[in-house]
């Protein structure tokens, strides 16, 4: 999934595009199961590795909105709900600027509706800060989770969570994640949790307080409580890394795999639920300090978005 956004004033109504780019490749993927964490694009038609096409596997490209009452927009995400789907992302005057909100927008009939705002960062009539990252996730058995975000800087955000109980259309009054000492946890930082066989939800997390470091917060009662699983799982003083993404495979291992400072996406593995990890270890894949994401398909092939620059 990518998002574009352009931004045009007139007349003081914001004119805005926002375009969503959905990849469901039949004959792409990326093969990072390997231990060396090496990366291919395999053309299953031929069996012969191919070279990378930007374009390769895109489906569908589309405007998720085309007029709205704000100047920017980032951090999209994506959920399938049913047979429709739900984009969300933050939006205002800019990043940072205490007016960011989250919104939310649905397809329907084959059109996305109207942008809706569905939280905001005010803590009191005399204070307002931005919202950050939005994450939509749907737990098995469970309701749909909308993480973000709330904090003058990633240096001093913190986590909060909101639930639909209709799909998306109303959400509950946010509430901030803590642990079971009611300390403030971040949540996912920028990308979608996981959902283990037995029901666990492990959340990819990391912080920006001084230092860059990733950690893996759990939840065994499907959102309702929530604790530091592991972390953190990089040496700072090595390694930076943040914006983490998960992936699990069939022989219960899981992948982490990181933004990092370090020219390379890193990587860590656990297998044991996320309890233990391996040392944080580069990729063979570039990273020029930009974010990341990837997705396990129903098929079980993974995708990676990554800018290999």
């Amino acid at each position: 999934m990518k998002m574009h956004n352009w931004c045009r004033g007139l007349d003081m109504t914001y004119r805005s595009w926002m375009s969503i780019i959905l990849v469901f490749s039949t004959w792409l993927y990326a093969d990072l199961a390997t231990a060396e964490g090496y990366a291919r694009v395999v053309d299953k038609r031929s069996s012969q590795v191919a070279d990378m096409d930007p374009k390769g596997g895109v489906v569908l490209e589309e405007f998720v909105f085309t007029e709205v009452p704000f100047p920017s927009c980032h951090a999209a995400t994506i959920v399938e709900f049913g047979n429709r789907l739900i984009c969300g992302f933050f939006g205002g005057t800019a990043e940072r600027e205490p007016d960011v909100c989250i919104w939310i927008s649905h397809k329907v009939n084959g059109r996305w509706t109207r942008p809706a705002q569905v939280a905001s960062g005010v803590q009191s009539a005399s204070l307002r800060y931005p919202t950050w990252n939005p994450i939509l996730f749907m737990p098995r058995g469970g309701d749909l989770m909308l993480f973000f975000k709330v904090g003058p800087s990633p240096s001093e955000w913190w986590g909060m969570l909101s639930r639909s109980f209709d799909g998306g259309w109303t959400w509950t009054e946010p509430k901030p994640l803590v642990d079971p000492q009611m300390r403030m946890l971040v949540g996912p930082a920028k990308n979608k949790p996981i959902q283990l066989p037995d029901g666990t939800i492990l959340s990819p997390s990391s912080r920006e307080d001084g230092t860059w470091r990733v950690y893996v917060e759990a939840s065994h009662d499907n959102g309702r409580s929530w604790t530091v699983l592991a972390g953190p799982l990089n040496d700072p003083a090595k390694t930076a890394a943040i914006q983490p993404t998960l992936l699990a495979y069939p022989d219960g291992k899981i992948q982490m795999l990181c933004r990092s400072k370090e020219g390379f996406i890193l990587q860590t593995w656990s297998s044991d639920g996320g309890k233990t990890w391996s040392a944080m270890q580069r990729t063979v894949l570039p990273n020029p300090n930009s974010g990341i994401d990837a997705v396990s398909l129903s098929d079980g092939r993974k995708l990676l978005v990554y800018n290999h620059a």
